[in-house]
């Protein structure tokens, strides 16, 4: 990863969001991705290895697995992050698409050109759009996989033991999640960061409608 480039992406999104846009970028970045990249990765990383089945059936603990995790937490996360991310960036490039015409039209009329955006980075017109578009995705993008998660892990919650007897499995057999308990509380964790973002995006949101 490039830290520069994605120091530099960060420090224009703090730059061109609101007093609640911030704390929404302080609590993704630190209590989110940070966690994700520190802790969770590892937490996850023996989910497949140490699942085991008490039966020696070949393709049993396999076909268990795939029932009881038919898509892992973590990536659930990673594409989580990124899609509630994107809309950020897309704010940016409005931004960048406002002074890269502002700069066409003094290189083409010279000095005495009619300025359409005196402060491209200010939300009036389109980009007040489509920076409340972004509010209304994120929101969105999070209360979905919150619902995603809740349909594939009940409560969001891992059991220590789970009961399966899809073939190949000779009959009901017991399988062992490794590290549930941890697993759970870094499940919780995520959901209850997601919902505070989810507040803050419809709180900066509304803010932004009353303001204009």
């Amino acid at each position: 990863m490039n830290w520069g480039v994605f120091e530099g992406l960060l420090s224009g999104v703090n730059k061109y969001s609101t007093a609640f846009g911030r704390i929404w970028l302080s609590l993704v970045f630190i209590f989110r991705l940070l966690v994700y990249l520190v802790a969770a990765e590892r937490v996850w990383s023996d989910d497949h290895k140490d699942f085991d089945c008490n039966t020696q059936q070949p393709g049993c603990t396999n076909v268990c697995f795939d029932h009881f995790f038919p898509v892992s937490h973590i990536r659930l996360w990673a594409l989580q992050l990124i899609l509630v991310t994107c809309p950020s960036l897309l704010v940016i490039m409005h931004v960048a698409y406002r002074e890269a015409k502002e700069q066409r039209l003094r290189e083409t009329k010279g000095d005495n050109y009619r300025c359409i955006y005196p402060n491209p980075g200010k939300k009036r017109g389109g980009l007040w759009w489509t920076y409340l578009l972004s509010l209304f995705f994120k929101a969105g993008v999070d209360v979905v996989f919150l619902y995603i998660f809740y349909r594939f892990y009940r409560n969001y919650t891992l059991p220590r033991v789970v009961k399966c007897e899809l073939p190949p499995c000779p009959n009901v057999v017991d399988c062992f999640i490794s590290r549930p308990t941890e697993k759970t509380i870094f499940t919780l964790f995520m959901v209850v960061t997601a919902c505070i973002c989810i507040v803050l995006s419809l709180v900066e949101a509304a803010y932004l409608i009353g303001k204009r």
